[in-house]
C-alpha cells in the first residue's frame, strides 16, 4: 500500500512526498486490517500542481488518484497538500 501511494502521487511531480504508515498505532481497532496491516496513513505533499486550488481539490485530488486504495484497505489518509510557495 505504502509503494502504491508513492507512485500514484508521483504523477503529480511533488517536491516534497512523505508518507507514514500509522497503522501500528490503530491495531486492535475494526478497521485497522487494510492489506497486509496497512490502513492508516499520512501524507505530505508538496506539488505545483496545486497551484491555484483551494483546499478541497487538493484533497480531492489526492483521493482520486488513490481511489483503488481508498477501497481496498487504506482506512484513513490525512493529507497536507501544499503548493510549492506555501510550503516555504
Amino acid at each position: 500500500m505504502y509503494s502504491a501511494i508513492i507512485t500514484k502521487l508521483a504523477v503529480l511531480k511533488p517536491t516534497v512526498l512523505q508518507v507514514q504508515d500509522d497503522s501500528a498505532q490503530h491495531a486492535g481497532h475494526a478497521e485497522a486490517k487494510g492489506l497486509n496491516g496497512e490502513s492508516h496513513f499520512t501524507v505530505r505533499i508538496v506539488s505545483a500542481a496545486f497551484d491555484g486550488l483551494a483546499l478541497v481539490k487538493r484533497h480531492q485530488l489526492v483521493y482520486m488518484l488513490l481511489a483503488d486504495e481508498m477501497k481496498n484497505g487504506i482506512h484513513a489518509l490525512s493529507i497536507q497538500a501544499q503548493t510549492p510557495t506555501e510550503a516555504n
